[in-house]
């Protein structure tokens, strides 16, 4: 026996929602996953009217539907927005230069401006030669790192007014695991944002239409929707340490399909006592850019990889920010350990 559409009643299901369970068709999916992601942006007043929004966009399911869903929305209510297309090259061989390809052609399927921006230009290494160096347990610290700051790098290049990214209530309740895991207060207290306000000169606000999106609703309206984007993991990262959240969440979902949502909702009402000590915004010595430390963790890590210390950015190594702004030579004997790439 046929199910009809729980929404309009006319027409067959074809799906069942896993954010709601109700079973749906096809147009009607697209209305309520639009018109979600619609009251997200006007709730949260993400966007003003005349704003020049840059949509990172990586060619994957997540930046693709959001570069789409963006456009719709744009044309549908009248944002007034002016919307363009911004990618990080991170040099990866048979995997970012094949996914640069699907974000060639969605600026074509779009008609949106696309902007480039790649690692080699802007710090002088591909993240093909950083694992050369580092290895395959941490490389996702180095390439997390810079490629936030790549992003704004090309914000700035192209005068955006704010970036949207395509993180979803997946991706949101993932990082607050995983800061619940490392301790990690300040992180914590941010992670669950779905607008960050500017963080000083020269840095430009980032928002997440997409926060309270299911990833299994991302993959099913592209899916249905017919959208080009692409699939392939990144080479480098199955022993990233977020793979690990994944996982645990995965099967917290399985028992229980909301799981995803109240641990979103959990971060976004943790407090903290107010006695606890957090770091203090400040900016890089060295580039400018936004940092608690005397050097930001880019400059750290970069100076690490051209000094031959891949460790330097690796742990704890804040005593040394002095001496590496000071341009003086480390001991034999701390040289000696950041040289290690056995991490």
């Amino acid at each position: 026996m046929p199910v009809f559409c729980s929404s309009c009643e006319n027409r067959r299901a074809v799906l069942k929602r896993p954010k709601t369970g109700h079973s749906v068709c096809k147009e009607c999916f697209f209305w309520a996953f639009e018109e979600e992601v619609h009251h997200t942006i006007v709730s949260a007043r993400l966007f003003n009217r005349g704003e020049t929004v840059g949509i990172g966009a990586s060619g994957g399911k997540d930046s693709t539907v959001l570069a789409h869903v963006m456009k719709v929305l744009n044309e549908r209510y009248d944002y007034g927005l002016n919307l363009l297309l911004l990618s990080v090259d991170e040099g990866i061989t048979g995997y970012r230069d094949d996914s640069l390809e699907t974000v060639k052609r969605n600026q074509q399927q779009y008609d949106l401006p696309l902007k480039i921006v790649s690692y080699e230009e802007l710090y002088g290494w591909t993240m093909d030669a950083i694992v050369k160096q580092v290895g395959l347990k941490n490389n996702c610290t180095f390439c997390g790192v810079f490629r936030r700051q790549a992003l704004d790098r090309g914000a700035m290049m192209l005068k955006v007014d704010k970036i949207c990214t395509g993180h979803n209530a997946d991706d949101v309740a993932e990082t607050v695991l995983m800061n619940v895991l490392r301790g990690d207060i300040a992180r914590l207290r941010r992670c669950t944002a779905i607008s960050t306000a500017s963080e000083g000169d020269g840095v430009i606000p980032r928002c997440k239409p997409l926060k309270y999106a299911y990833e299994k609703e991302i993959v099913l309206y592209a899916y249905f929707k017919k959208l080009d984007y692409f699939s392939t993991e990144c080479i480098y990262s199955p022993n990233a340490y977020r793979g690990h959240a994944r996982t645990f969440l995965k099967d917290l979902e399985a028992v229980r399909p909301s799981a995803i949502m109240d641990v979103v909702h959990s971060g976004e009402h943790l407090s903290v006592r107010e006695d606890v000590r957090m770091p203090v915004q400040g900016t890089c010595a060295r580039c400018g850019y936004i940092s608690s430390q005397a050097l930001c963790k880019a400059c750290v890590l970069l100076e690490g990889l051209n000094r031959g210390l891949p460790r330097l950015g690796i742990g704890k190594h804040h005593r040394l920010h002095g001496k590496i702004l000071a341009q003086e030579p480390l001991t034999e004997r701390e040289e000696r350990k950041l040289r290690a790439v056995d991490f």
